[in-house]
């Protein structure tokens, strides 16, 4: 099976959103409504995109795709590459897909001139955790994930 990653075009458009909705139900989560839809693409395709997706293909047809975008880390002063989504469709794990999508991301770091790259990992996915490890990643005990979600921005900011 031949793998290839390429970035994505607006053109891939329904296809993206089909990945993002497989990734949903695989995460047992709600996929995005449509308006969040719309906001997605714009944001991957507008003049200046929040986000960058890369696709996976085995032999022509699609395997899985990759999201990313860049912080910055102060003490390096360099950027970081996020990986926020790395998914790959069931019918293509253990067929290299994902690998091929994770090294195209550590390449795209390296082109950015990334100081490193990051991302997360939900704790049931064992599949995910195990690849990363083998990949040589390391999880980061000591650093703590917190969010805000709209509705406690809004709270915080009503309290001012």
């Amino acid at each position: 099976m031949s793998i290839t990653v390429r970035k994505a075009l607006p053109s891939d458009g329904t296809l993206i959103l089909s990945l993002v909705q497989a990734l949903a139900a695989y995460e047992k989560l709600a996929p995005p409504d449509q308006e969040a839809r719309k906001r997605l693409l714009t944001d991957l395709f507008s003049l200046r995109p929040r986000i960058d997706c890369y696709l996976a293909e085995a032999d022509g047809e699609p395997a899985g795709y990759a999201f990313v975008l860049e912080t910055y880390s102060s003490f390096l002063a360099l950027p970081t590459l996020y990986l926020e989504d790395l998914f790959v469709l069931p019918e293509c794990r253990g067929k290299k897909a994902g690998y091929a999508l994770f090294t195209a991301m550590v390449g795209e770091a390296r082109a950015r001139g990334c100081g490193r790259m990051e991302w997360t990992v939900l704790d049931w996915n064992e599949l995910a955790i195990n690849f990363y490890r083998r990949s040589g990643a390391r999880h980061m005990k000591e650093w703590h994930l917190y969010r805000l979600v709209k509705e406690d921005m809004e709270r915080i900011l009503d309290q001012k």
